[in-house]
């Protein structure tokens, strides 16, 4: 089982990985000591903190010519790690 499945790469976190902090798409039953080995064990970094979070899948609904289609987003797991000062996260660097 991969725990973590993608790096989130949006505005905010983008502006918090000056800070040392990063965030990842990850499994939903993972827990934060198991992320925080699998970040470490990935990266190479020391990781100081692990934030969770859950979302919910959401309902959406989309009319079409023929007919109304109605479906849900998936839920999934949301892990904000903090590394210790002076260690970064490259994602870019295997581009």
């Amino acid at each position: 089982m991969e725990i973590l499945k993608k790096p989130l790469i949006t505005e905010k976190i983008s502006a918090m990985n000056e800070k040392g902090v990063y965030g990842f798409v990850v499994e939903k039953t993972a827990k934060k000591p198991e992320i925080k080995r699998a970040v470490e064990k990935m990266y190479g970094v020391t990781v100081v903190d692990v934030r969770t979070m859950r979302y919910a899948g959401k309902s959406k609904t989309r009319y079409t010519k023929s007919k109304v289609v109605s479906g849900f987003t998936n839920a999934f797991k949301k892990a904000i790690v903090q590394v210790a000062d002076g260690e970064v996260i490259d994602f870019y660097g295997e581009i």
